[in-house]
């Protein structure tokens, strides 16, 4: 029986909202997306926005919410591939990402334009780096790898380097540079 639509369920003005959100932060950053383009593409009012979610910087923070969740961001999907080995999916946070999608990470992006001390997506920023820290360091631990936790500080740091570099200059290539030296940690470790 072919499907009519009628089962199919609308998207609350509160989903609606944090899809707008996520089509829109991402691609065209924070403080570039005014509230009424907001609205406009989650077809609700400003009203609703504020009644739902306070105003934007409480918006912003459930979008980092959402982004936060280790299958939306793709190098997050990668440490947890079971079908690689623990060090191939290390070695593969370095992969060339796709040079028409990448925009870096949407917690670098929205720190870097969020400096207001205490805005509420400040802990949801924090708690994002320090657990992919830690899911590095897990994954290097996994891998039965020396000094895990120290290995994860540099591989982040290295990471977070490759994509803020590729960001800002707008070419991937920086992670085809950083490949090299994060193999070479993971051999090192290894040893």
């Amino acid at each position: 029986m072919a499907n009519t639509g009628a089962d199919v369920v609308p998207l609350s003005p509160r989903k609606r909202l944090l899809a707008a959100s996520i089509r829109l932060f991402y691609r065209n950053g924070i403080q570039s997306t005014g509230v009424s383009e907001l609205c406009e593409v989650a077809g609700v009012s400003k009203r609703t926005l504020y009644q739902l979610y306070g105003g934007k910087d409480e918006l912003i923070a459930a979008y980092l919410e959402h982004m936060s969740d280790k299958l939306v961001i793709p190098v997050e999907r990668k440490l947890f591939d079971d079908e690689l080995a623990p060090a191939d999916r290390l070695a593969q946070l370095f992969d060339r990402p796709d040079p028409e999608r990448f925009r870096g990470c949407p917690f670098h992006n929205a720190s870097v334009e969020l400096t207001t001390p205490g805005h509420p997506a400040q802990p949801v920023i924090h708690a994002y780096k320090e657990n992919f820290r830690r899911r590095i360091a897990d994954t290097a631990r996994e891998a039965g790898l020396r000094d895990p936790e120290d290995l994860g500080r540099s591989l982040m740091l290295l990471y977070e380097g490759a994509s803020a570099l590729a960001t800002s200059t707008g070419d991937v290539a920086a992670f085809d540079s950083a490949r090299p030296v994060a193999e070479k940690l993971i051999r090192e470790a290894a040893a």
